[in-house]
């Protein structure tokens, strides 16, 4: 009988993937690509509702220089899909939608509540379902 047990390192490899879920450090870094497969940033973190433990949003990052002065943009995490291809994040979304969506600085984290919730949503076209 033929031993179809997976490995730590089978499962770490960029090509295969078989599990469904991930850890959050192996998220956080992450790059976040376009449809057209250029990069637009990373994932600096993500924002998980404390009661259903739905991730909420993923906090994207870029601008700035060696990661100084970057913006961080929350993104519904539907907008989301993991490419094992790219290795990363593909949202269809241009660095002109993103540039002018809502961001803070880091440090300068805004209160994430239902009306910021609402303003994210809509920007992003995403429906709000709370």
């Amino acid at each position: 009988m033929a031993d179809n047990t997976l490995t730590r390192a089978d499962m770490d490899t960029d090509t295969h993937i078989p599990n469904r879920l991930i850890a959050s450090n192996r998220v956080e870094g992450t790059a976040v690509y376009n449809r057209e497969g250029e990069k637009l940033g990373r994932i600096e973190n993500f924002m998980v509702d404390k009661v259903s433990g739905q991730a909420e949003y993923a906090v994207m990052s870029f601008g700035g220089f060696l990661g100084i002065g970057d913006d961080h943009h929350p993104i519904p995490w539907e907008k989301l899909s993991y490419d094992t291809e790219q290795g990363g994040y593909v949202v269809d979304l241009d660095r002109d939608k993103l540039t002018n969506g809502p961001k803070y600085r880091a440090g300068e984290e805004p209160e994430f509540n239902r009306d910021y919730d609402q303003k994210v949503y809509d920007y992003y076209g995403v429906t709000y379902s709370w």
